[in-house]
């Protein structure tokens, strides 16, 4: 009796091009792994035209390295290394958002399965709660928090007072601070004393000093959504791991494809993604 290998899948012999004849893994496995359906599925996305690797459009019978290729769908990349995993935590007030706290105050890594090792994507200061993506992803993570790229981020704010048309208009015009302008936010009043903003620049407590800024002081503040995803049964403390279509939410966002829009009902749990705290 003969063992098939890796590069026998059905439907899957070699069209010629790309690594065919190398090593690694053949290419419709890794994207069937990655979540995008079917072997058969994933190589009709290949012979479309619509799957690269390292930059070039790829043919079928394509095998790739998964530790180093640059794998990307409609020009959105796919994360394929092995063992990468993306986790969704709620932030409690108090938690510092880095790997460790010289004061001793508790950090946004202890929250989480400490293999393999991940670190926060962004940073929300210790007083600001909320949802945070932690990951061992760099690519994704790089892609996520950098200016250029605009992902959009979501807060409920308590603030003093009641904010008018006037300190709304300026919040969504750009906010004067010490570093410069702010670029124009998403703003709009939801009760007498709460303020959703939407912004896509992370400048370090920039909502804070936004609504400072135009004389509504924070006394709360909550980040409710990244990009296009929110998850409001998630208890303070507690984490979840991001589905397949979760990640390849925030790598489209992160892409710079449009957002999902403002109020809408957070996703469904993508299964495997149960709710846990530590």
């Amino acid at each position: 009796m003969t063992r098939e290998s890796d590069g026998a899948d059905a439907g899957g012999a070699d069209a010629g091009g790309g690594d065919a004849g190398g090593g690694g893994e053949r290419l419709q496995k890794v994207l069937a792994r990655a979540g995008f359906g079917s072997r058969r599925v994933c190589e009709l996305l290949i012979e479309d035209g619509r799957v690269t690797v390292d930059g070039e459009v790829a043919v079928l019978g394509r095998r790739v390295v998964v530790e180093t290729a640059r794998v990307a769908v409609d020009s959105v990349p796919v994360p394929v290394r092995p063992g990468t995993v993306h986790y969704l935590l709620n932030k409690p007030r108090g938690v510092v958002t880095t790997a460790a706290d010289t004061h001793g105050r508790p950090v946004v890594v202890d929250l989480v399965p400490p293999e393999p090792r991940v670190f926060p994507v962004g940073r929300l200061d210790a007083d600001t709660e909320g949802l945070l993506v932690l990951t061992n992803d760099g690519d994704l993570a790089h892609r996520m928090t950098h200016p250029s790229f605009g992902v959009e981020k979501e807060y409920l704010a308590e603030v003093e007072g009641s904010p008018g048309p006037l300190a709304l208009r300026r919040l969504r015009q750009g906010v004067d601070l010490e570093d410069g302008r702010t670029a124009p936010a998403r703003a709009s009043l939801v009760a007498p004393h709460a303020v959703r903003l939407v912004i896509h620049e992370g400048r370090n407590r920039q909502v804070r000093r936004m609504l400072d800024a135009v004389g509504h002081p924070v006394v709360r503040l909550v980040r409710t959504r990244i990009g296009p995803l929110a998850d409001r049964r998630l208890s303070p403390g507690e984490w979840r791991a991001l589905g397949t279509d979760e990640v390849r939410g925030l790598e489209r966002a992160a892409a710079g494809e449009p957002e999902r829009p403002e109020g809408a009902a957070s996703p469904p749990d993508p299964g495997g993604g149960e709710r846990r705290g530590r």
